[in-house]
C-alpha cells in the first residue's frame, strides 16, 4: 500500500503545483523518477540507474552528477560507458564551477564559444549545467551536467525539467 501512495502523491505535486507548464508526458517521467529515487538507496548502482533514467526521459546524449566533495566536483554517475576527460576538477573550473558561483543553470548554446567549458568529450557543442541543492534549497550538493553535440540544444523546458528531477535525488549527494 506505500508504494502506491508515494507515486500518487508525488504524481498529483508534480502536475499541480511543481511544474504546472510542463507536458504531462514530462510530469509523468518527473513522476517515476522521484518514485525510484525514494523507493531505493543512493548506491552507485542506483544513481546510475536514475541518470540514466533522467537522460532517456528527453532523449539527452549525456548526463552526468557531480557531487562538491571539499573543493573539486567528483562524478558519482554518468550516463554510457566512456568516461569523460574531467571525471574530477576544481570547483573553480568550468560551467560547474561558475553555476556554482551564481548558484543559477548555465545553458550554453555553442560550448567552443564559452571560454569557462572543459571539454568532457570532443564532440560535445552544447551543455547545461544544473546546481542541486539540499532539502532546504541554500546549499549546492552537487551539479547535473547534460552534453549534447547538437548547437543550441537546450532551452527553459530542459532547465525545468533538470532542475526538478535534480531536487528529486539531491538527497544522494549528501
Amino acid at each position: 500500500m506505500q508504494k502506491v501512495k508515494i507515486p500518487l502523491a508525488l504524481g498529483f505535486f508534480l502536475r499541480k503545483i511543481a511544474v504546472p507548464r510542463m507536458k504531462e508526458t514530462t510530469c509523468k517521467k518527473l513522476q517515476e523518477i522521484g518514485a525510484f529515487a525514494l523507493a531505493g538507496g543512493c548506491t552507485r548502482k542506483r544513481l546510475k540507474q536514475l541518470v540514466e533514467m533522467i537522460r532517456a526521459a528527453r532523449n539527452y546524449r549525456w548526463l552526468a552528477i557531480y557531487k562538491i566533495v571539499k573543493d573539486e566536483f567528483v562524478i558519482l554517475a554518468a550516463t554510457g560507458n566512456e568516461p569523460p576527460t574531467y571525471p574530477q576538477f576544481p570547483v573553480t573550473q568550468g560551467l560547474c564551477g561558475a553555476a556554482l558561483d551564481s548558484g543559477k543553470p548555465i545553458i550554453v548554446g555553442d560550448v567552443h564559444k564559452d571560454p569557462r567549458h572543459l571539454p568532457a568529450f570532443h564532440t560535445t557543442r552544447s551543455e547545461i549545467v544544473v546546481p542541486m541543492r539540499n532539502n532546504d534549497h541554500k546549499r549546492v550538493l552537487g551539479m547535473m551536467d547534460v552534453e549534447s553535440d547538437k548547437l543550441n540544444a537546450f532551452g527553459e523546458e530542459d532547465r525545468e525539467f533538470l532542475e526538478r528531477a535534480g531536487g528529486l535525488i539531491a538527497h544522494c549527494l549528501h
